[in-house]
């Protein structure tokens, strides 16, 4: 398609190789990352730059080609069996993923694509071999690092394994340019995985503060549209069921404030919003039979996975959000749930020490242990007008983050590496013997 007069890329070919942006978040593999590719897709097209989204086709019955929107196209590549394979599978799919890539972008005009977005190492892999192939710059985001997660594994999680280091590795060294989403990602970045600062831009992810928003008298109405009775004290926890985000820390430490106060039973209610993901797959009924074991079955509400609209109204109707979890790159359930004037309760780690302002937003936890989040969700639980404080607080911080500025700062990134490869500036330093697929598990 060509660049742009103002330099930014006419087309973009964004690759999501383990979870599709069709699929709704919450739940399997879907996360943060498939808001992230859909909002920012989104909006460049409406900027003018029309982006096409490769992702791996997990059902016979999809189209090879859906139209999200216009502007975007979402590329449904078959690789592998259509079901049954675990995002550790996926590497032993790599180079059949890159072959229907490859073969897509033959049949269109030559230099249809003048640029790659790669999210996730599984996706970075095949980004650097068609970057080398179709001679565009490659830029890549993390979303989550190897190396980072190993050094805050919950105790009965597994470790990310070397295939997936050394892959990170690769991807790092061949991007033309690494995007982070947090001040501390680009440290990581640097630190653990040898980038080169030059190349690391910081671009911190958005909100959609069209649908997270504050609404007069919201969390009574909320509570009524979602049937949860009106006087109670509501603590929600909204992602994947998986060790990593730890839902298992919140149901401990609901229990320990239980059991401290018993006449909480009366009105405090959990609700749980999500669906097993990663190693929770093999366990799908844990959370429950721990909620059951801890005494606290009764007030635990669990619900699937829902919508943005309904999303929004389970934020208005808390009044406290907790994210747990053991690593973030970013936090985006906190952002929103601040979006929409709840104040969040999150553990003091990666992207959420920048998503939530200790003590103005909410509350920051060092740790995982029950009893120091028992003593923070009760030391908000019984401050209204700290709470109230903190939601007007909230709803100004969040609108910090915007996924139009997010674009912004994403445009001028792509601009300054089309720039530099136009001007044959070398990219980033590529491990000797040229582009490799790692398909080693993990």
């Amino acid at each position: 398609m060509g660049l742009r007069p103002d330099g930014t890329p006419g087309r973009v070919a964004m690759l999501s190789v383990h979870t599709s942006p069709l699929e709704q978040p919450g739940t399997g593999d879907a996360g943060g990352l498939n808001v992230y590719v859909v909002e920012t897709a989104k909006r460049l097209a409406r900027r003018g730059t029309e982006v096409e989204i490769f992702t791996r086709a997990t059902a016979g019955h999809l189209p090879s080609v859906t139209e999200m929107l216009p502007g975007v196209l979402v590329r449904n590549i078959v690789a592998g069996p259509y079901e049954g394979l675990a995002k550790d599978d996926l590497p032993g799919q790599l180079c059949a993923f890159a072959a229907g890539v490859l073969r897509t972008e033959a049949r269109l005009a030559a230099g249809w694509y003048d640029l790659i977005h790669s999210h996730y190492w599984l996706s970075g892999q095949v980004g650097w071999l068609a970057a080398e192939r179709w001679n565009v710059p490659l830029l890549h985001t993390m979303h989550t690092m190897a190396k980072v997660k190993n050094l805050s594994l919950a105790a009965d999680d597994r470790p990310e394994p070397a295939g997936r280091v050394i892959g990170e590795e690769q991807v790092v060294a061949a991007a033309d340019r690494l995007i982070a989403n947090t001040d501390l990602e680009a440290r990581d970045l640097i630190g653990l995985y040898d980038a080169d600062p030059e190349l690391v831009t910081v671009i911190p992810p958005g909100v959609d503060l069209d649908t997270f928003t504050p609404q007069a008298d919201g969390r009574a109405r909320a509570r009524q549209r979602l049937g949860l009775p009106a006087d109670a004290e509501l603590v929600l926890f909204v992602g994947r069921i998986q060790p990593l985000k730890a839902p298992d820390v919140l149901l401990r430490a609901v229990a320990a404030l239980v059991a401290a106060d018993p006449q909480r039973r009366e009105k405090l209610v959990v609700a749980v919003l999500g669906g097993p993901s990663g190693s929770g797959l093999e366990r799908p009924e844990e959370l429950q039979k721990l909620a059951v074991d801890l005494g606290i079955g009764d007030l635990v509400r669990f619900h699937p996975p829902v919508g943005r609209p309904v999303l929004a109204e389970w934020y208005r109707a808390a009044d406290l959000v907790a994210v747990p979890s053991y690593s973030e790159s970013f936090g985006l359930v906190a952002v929103e749930a601040q979006a929409c004037g709840t104040p969040v309760v999150a553990a003091r780690v990666g992207g959420l020490a920048t998503a939530v302002r200790d003590g103005r937003t909410g509350l920051l936890v060092t740790g995982h242990e029950p009893a120091t989040w028992a003593r923070a969700l009760e030391e908000l639980l019984r401050a209204p007008l700290v709470r109230e404080r903190m939601s007007r607080a909230a709803v100004r911080h969040a609108n910090l983050f915007s996924w139009d500025h997010t674009v912004d700062a994403t445009l001028e990134t792509y601009a300054a590496a089309c720039a530099a490869h136009e001007l044959g500036a070398p990219p980033g330093r590529l491990a000797a013997g040229g582009p490799q697929l790692v398909v080693a598990a993990g």
